[in-house]
């Protein structure tokens, strides 16, 4: 298969591509044996306000003698209506775990115990605020250095050292800081610029109007050129004043959970890792040229940012089926949907808008076509090393974001949350005074509007 049509969720096992919550105080036996195996515990505490209550906290792990090598607090947002403050630690296991946990439990009001074991993920826990993506950066099923036998570089030692180089940068970086800036070699601008040459001729007539009204923005504000390739940093930067995304970026491929966990606090995870150059219109994994040419250019596009987010909003806490099946539907719609517009079928699926040859492929007669409907996407199976036999078309980005958003009022989740752009932080429903808040940001909203329409119709 030539061109960047990513696998990203399904070249992986069953749980796919980006974490989350839950309400048991206790690990299941098997997850507590995986955390044992990986050595490491996390405790998710929800405390009432009181003076000495975090020392007191940590006290009962120093009592057992475990040290403690992460520490976190914050007020509670709604994650448990009772609790005033929320404590996140992590320490390493201990014969004394369940000592320690069974003394949490009457100083807390709840205690939720996480593994450190990304097979064991925890559907009730998830990134709450946007710097917690840190927590799972190294969090990938392969490293750069990790290639199959069949990978174009597998056996080239250079490509192999630059794939670590890349892989180090993803894995070092946090929140707060910028990305860091790379020196692409003239090899790697040589493959940028063709695979750029020849989709950049597609664009006009396959890909839709959205895509094309941004990707010249891109040109003009991110040095999106033939001959170079654009740096993450200032993409992301020219992202968040567009629509409040962000680019960030990855070392390999995530699980669904983490990497739709991104999306519902507007940050999409990027490789910053260019193709072999022995294959220029292959490969086997997302890279740079699918990223920046195939899923950049509408995120700067409002509709297709918060369709997006909606299926990222839709993982937060859901079963393992859930996720599995939000997976397919972003497979069919971000990686390879196709929408209607006034000028006919059109794509808008970053695996098509960085295949050359499945671009053309997917707007011929070949392809069957449904409409999209996430009840019915989400249960659709496909193959992941050919062209797709099957596209579902969505008739817009508003139509398929209320899709979404209709479908995951059905799924079975114990909260109702709610991203708030102020805080870059996901709030939780739960509590009467997470719903005021909510009710007063409405009213707010209501009032503006009423004073917009009240001057539009003086003017008129």
């Amino acid at each position: 298969m030539d061109g960047g049509g990513a696998k990203r969720q399904k070249t992986e096992p069953k749980d796919g591509v980006a974490g989350p919550m839950m309400d048991q105080a206790t690990l299941t036996p098997g997850a507590k044996k995986k955390a044992s195996e990986s050595g490491v515990v996390s405790y998710l505490i929800g405390v009432k306000n009181r003076v000495g209550i975090l020392e007191e906290t940590i006290a009962l792990f120093r009592k057992y003698t475990m040290d403690l090598t992460h520490i976190e607090s914050r007020p509670n947002q709604g994650h448990d209506s009772e609790a005033d403050f929320m404590f996140f630690l992590t320490t390493k296991v201990s014969p004394h775990s369940q000592a320690v946990e069974k003394e949490l439990k009457a100083l807390a009001v709840n205690v939720r115990v996480l593994s450190d074991d990304p097979d064991t993920e925890d559907p009730m826990w998830f990134p709450r605020r946007i710097e917690e993506l840190d927590h799972f950066a190294d969090r990938v099923k392969s490293l750069g250095d990790e290639l199959e036998s069949d990978h174009p570089g597998a056996t080239d030692p250079v490509y192999i050292k630059r794939r670590q180089y890349f892989a180090d940068i993803a894995i070092k970086y946090r929140h707060v800081e910028r990305i860091p800036r790379v020196d692409y070699t003239e090899a790697e601008k040589k493959t940028w610029n063709h695979v750029y040459t020849k989709l950049t001729a597609l664009y006009p007539t396959h890909a839709c109007d959205e895509f094309n009204t941004a990707f010249p923005l891109l040109e003009q504000n991110c040095g999106y050129a033939p001959d170079n390739i654009p740096q993450l940093e200032d993409i992301s930067q020219f992202l968040q004043k567009c629509t409040g995304f962000r680019l960030r970026p990855v070392a390999g491929l995530l699980s669904s959970r983490d990497f739709l966990a991104g999306l519902a606090v507007r940050v999409f995870h990027s490789t910053q890792y260019i193709r072999h150059g022995d294959k220029p219109m292959y490969t086997p994994e997302p890279d740079v040229c699918h990223e920046l040419l195939g899923h950049v250019p509408l995120f700067a596009n409002k509709e297709f940012a918060e369709f997006s987010q909606e299926i990222g909003l839709a993982s937060l806490g859901a079963s393992d089926e859930d996720v599995e099946r939000l997976a397919t539907c972003y497979w069919f719609s971000i990686e390879y949907g196709l929408c209607r517009q006034h000028n006919g079928i059109r794509a808008y699926g970053a695996g098509l808008l960085s295949s050359f040859g499945e671009l053309q492929y997917c707007l011929t007669a070949e392809p069957e076509l449904k409409d999209f409907d996430p009840p019915v996407t989400g249960l659709q199976t496909y193959p992941v090393t050919k062209f797709q036999p099957l596209y579902f078309v969505a008739d817009s980005f508003v139509s398929a974001k209320d899709q979404m958003r209709e479908f995951a009022a059905k799924l079975s989740r114990p909260f109702q949350g709610r991203y708030n752009p102020y805080t870059q932080s996901i709030e939780l429903l739960e509590s009467n005074h997470a719903l005021k808040e909510l009710a007063r940001s409405i009213q707010s909203d209501v009032t503006i509007l009423a004073t917009a329409l009240s001057r539009r119709s003086g003017d008129e």
